[in-house]
């Protein structure tokens, strides 16, 4: 057996890279490269490319060590065939991914969504190691989901299980990026909390986070971080809005799939930990008292690297 994978992690706003040992688990070197400008098939195509070659490079690997390309992607995914089927926070569809990079790199390649990748990685090596049912979430981009049944994903009839960002909490609520109303993801993804902030930032409201902005610059989690650590009344206000219909999405999901997991994971989770408390507690308080009793969260323990290592063993899952 080949001892390395290329894991990779596209999402809404990166493309990360990693060369990694299946024998431990262990990212020998990554690259990562960013994608909010840069969308739609030709750029993310390039974007890709040019992680993978850069990488190859940088870790001095012979290709004839690479057992395979794994790519967890956002969006709607045709495993067998290695199609994005849509992904709008990535603007693209019908994305025949598997077939591109198959025919450039000579290497076998394997397509899961971003969500489905980072579970696998969690469940080998992180938070759900030992665990044969959990849920985890991700709140970046957007909000993402995968399940986890008697130790397997669970995918669905067509694939798409899991989708928790479009869950509707409001039947004639705000616009979401796949084009329906009122979906979870619109209230309680990063992108929706510092949407919620710019826009009254714009309509006169004070907040210190514009001390953390220089021209230009896209609001971090590391910034709401720091507003938090000055209780500054807009970014609470904003964070708390949107706990409240995360901790709602996530009771629905413990009432209806009765995991004995959650997994809360993403670069807001990570960086803000008044939002990861608040939203368990009160995920907890809308649960049913039996399973509310019951359930465990944790917060994902591999960081930026779960997608990318979990995407690494996207083989073994489809061999």
């Amino acid at each position: 057996m080949k001892k390395y994978s290329i894991g990779i992690d596209l999402g809404g706003t990166k493309v990360l890279a990693a060369l990694v040992d299946k024998t431990s688990g262990k990212v020998i070197d990554f690259v990562k490269k960013k994608t909010k400008k840069e969308k739609g098939p030709t750029n993310i195509t390039k974007k890709l490319s040019e992680g993978i070659e850069e990488l190859i490079e940088i870790t001095n690997i012979n290709l004839n060590e690479i057992s395979s390309i794994g790519i967890g992607t956002a969006g709607q995914i045709d495993r067998l065939n290695g199609i994005i089927l849509g992904a709008p926070n990535l603007d693209c569809y019908n994305y025949n991914i598997k077939e591109i990079f198959k025919k450039h790199f000579n290497i076998p390649v394997y397509v899961g969504n971003d969500v489905e990748v980072a579970a696998i990685g969690e469940q080998k090596f992180g938070a759900g190691k030992g665990c044969k049912d959990f849920v985890c979430i991700f709140v970046g981009t957007g909000v993402g989901s995968a399940i986890v049944k008697n130790g397997k994903i669970l995918y669905g009839s067509t694939g798409t299980a899991g989708e928790i960002g479009h869950i509707i909490v409001d039947l004639n609520g705000r616009p979401c990026s796949c084009g329906a109303h009122g979906c979870l993801e619109a209230y309680a993804s990063r992108t929706a909390i510092e949407t919620r902030i710019e826009g009254a930032l714009k309509k006169g409201r004070k907040s210190c986070i514009t001390d953390f902005l220089g021209e230009g610059k896209s609001i971090k989690s590391g910034m709401i971080q720091k507003s938090v650590e000055n209780k500054d009344e807009l970014v609470m206000q904003c964070l708390d809005e949107a706990s409240d219909y995360l901790s709602g999405g996530i009771a629905s999901i413990i009432n209806f799939i009765n995991p004995e997991l959650v997994i809360l994971g993403g670069g807001l989770i990570d960086a803000v930990d008044y939002f990861y408390q608040r939203t368990v507690k009160n995920a907890k308080m809308k649960s049913l008292p039996v399973p509310a009793e019951k359930i465990k969260f944790k917060k994902a323990e591999l960081g930026d690297f779960s997608g990318v290592i979990g995407a690494a063993f996207l083989e073994e899952r489809t061999s």
